[in-house]
């Protein structure tokens, strides 16, 4: 155990976020440093809880007590190698996901949760620092060979397991960068792609291939894709995004969110002088409450936005852990991200309980406004409230409501056309077996394809168990770690 009183004598601390007028003026990550022994002492926190709930809320079974202890005696490289134990990114997950592990803390019932994403990226930037993290090439070849279609977080956890199984693996992603929406999705300020490129570069020495630009699909059938490789792993995402069919959707100004932000993200990359899509001296409405609403903001603020406003059909969420979600559940809460910040430092504001009706347009084509209702809470099915119309300027307008699952492409729909009926489940999602294999003999699903969309640790750990069903059916056993997750349902 850390420290036996660790909970009772020090309080939650979290690093500081740069001040907001220097933060938006570039688009580096927004944290300051943290000092090693205020780190300690949050790692000290951690309660050497009978039953860990943490283990429960993580979906990667991370061993959150044991390098909470490593680093509270400052056993750096042990840490690492039990946060490395049950998670391949821990640099990715520590800086994007919401940490349910923290929403299950047992401290958190009546106190602050320990800090332990913070502990997380710590432990991983020292040991990236440190020279600690290096290629993990197998000691011996299978000669099987397996295609990873997508480069997002499953895509990328389950190549890496499988080529440390032997295996040789080759990544296709369609962009012209791997990474999925780690690279093209989250913005610069708020995950730096250098955490991308030192993993990728790892990778590449362990001996996994990426092949870019290739639209598995059209560029490479999924006859072909099956009649080269031994195995396929199916992890492209969920990437049909939900839209707004409100009069004026045609205008010129409304944008999704996943075309607004790879934009911006391409800028840093060196490709574009300026984005395209710009809010540069515009009124911006966000539509979506939700993190990539917040990406949207920040990305706004950062490219001169005259004004930004975020819209959400939901009522205002409680400040603190209402009774209908107890402990140990995730519950859902009014959060204050870095971007949110940033907009109410600018006189921008959050509008709860709002819904469009109309987008208006100029003579021209180009959005000028938004027309809005107020709406009654989802029990009562969003009914307008009548005399609460309002309109608000607006020039850019983004949506960011969330995706319904993977794009019917001409990849799935072949492999639907092998499969014969039930290879998408009731949701739209590619269905799987408990062993994460398609109805297609070979072809197996990660992540939101088959999941859904979901966290970035939902990925990581569909990544890690499909990799031990892909290994187990090519080679009859397996030693990867393959966590039973309950969202891989048995086919019916």
């Amino acid at each position: 155990m850390a420290d036996p009183k660790g909970f009772l004598t020090h309080d939650r601390e979290l690093p500081e976020r740069r001040p907001v007028d220097v933060r938006i003026s570039d688009w580096r990550e927004v944290y300051q440093d943290f000092s090693q022994e205020k780190l300690t002492r949050q790692a000290a926190r951690c309660m050497d809880c009978g039953i860990p709930f943490c283990h429960n809320g993580c979906p990667l079974g991370n061993l959150i007590p044991e390098w909470n202890d490593l680093v509270h005696r400052t056993d750096w490289r042990e840490a690492i190698e039990r946060l490395h134990a049950t998670n391949n990114f821990p640099e990715f997950t520590g800086r994007l996901c919401p940490a349910p592990c923290e929403a299950a803390c047992v401290l958190g019932i009546n106190s602050d949760p320990v800090a332990i994403k913070r502990v997380e990226v710590e432990i991983i930037d020292r040991a990236f620092a440190e020279g600690w993290v290096t290629p993990q090439p197998p000691v011996i070849k299978t000669g099987k060979k397996v295609a990873v279609v997508g480069s997002g977080p499953a895509g990328l956890a389950a190549a890496q397991q499988l080529t440390r199984a032997g295996h040789d693996v080759v990544v296709f992603e369609r962009a012209d960068r791997i990474g999925g929406l780690l690279r093209y999705g989250i913005p610069e300020f708020k995950m730096e792609k250098r955490h991308i490129e030192r993993r990728l570069a790892q990778m590449r020495a362990e001996g996994t291939e990426f092949r870019t630009g290739v639209n598995v699909g059209v560029d490479i059938t999924a006859a072909e894709l099956r009649e080269r490789f031994d195995a396929v792993v199916l992890s492209g995402g969920a990437t049909q995004w939900r839209d707004l069919p409100a009069i004026g959707r045609e205008l010129k100004g409304v944008h999704q969110a996943m075309e607004y932000l790879p934009l911006s993200n391409k800028v840093q990359e060196g490709d574009l002088d300026r984005s395209p899509i710009s809010a540069e001296g515009k009124h911006v409405v966000v539509i979506g409450g939700g993190d990539t609403g917040a990406d949207c903001i920040g990305t706004a603020i950062r490219q001169g936005a005259a004004s930004v406003i975020q819209l959400e059909i939901m009522p205002r969420p409680p400040a603190t852990r209402p009774g209908s979600q107890p402990w140990p559940t995730y519950p859902m809460l009014f959060k204050m991200e870095s971007a949110h910040e940033e907009l109410a430092e600018g006189g921008g504001e959050r509008l709860y309980a709002m819904s469009t009706t109309e987008f208006v347009g100029d003579a021209d084509g180009n959005v000028r406004a938004l027309r809005l209702v107020e709406v009654e809470g989802p029990q009562a099915g969003f009914k307008p409230v009548p005399g609460s119309e309002r309109e608000i300027p607006a020039e850019l307008v983004t949506l960011s409501m969330g995706f319904l699952g993977p794009e019917k492409g001409a990849l799935l729909e072949d492999l639907a056309g092998v499969a014969g009926d039930g290879f998408y489940d009731a949701r739209g999602n590619v269905a799987r077996h408990k062993t994460y294999m398609s109805k297609v003999d070979g072809v197996f699903v990660a992540g939101d394809m088959g999941r859904g969309q979901s966290l970035i640790v939902w990925a990581i750990a569909e990544g890690r168990a499909a990799a031990s069903g892909v290994d187990r059916f090519l080679t009859g056993e397996t030693a990867l770690p393959y966590p039973i997750l309950p969202t891989a349902r048995p086919l019916v």
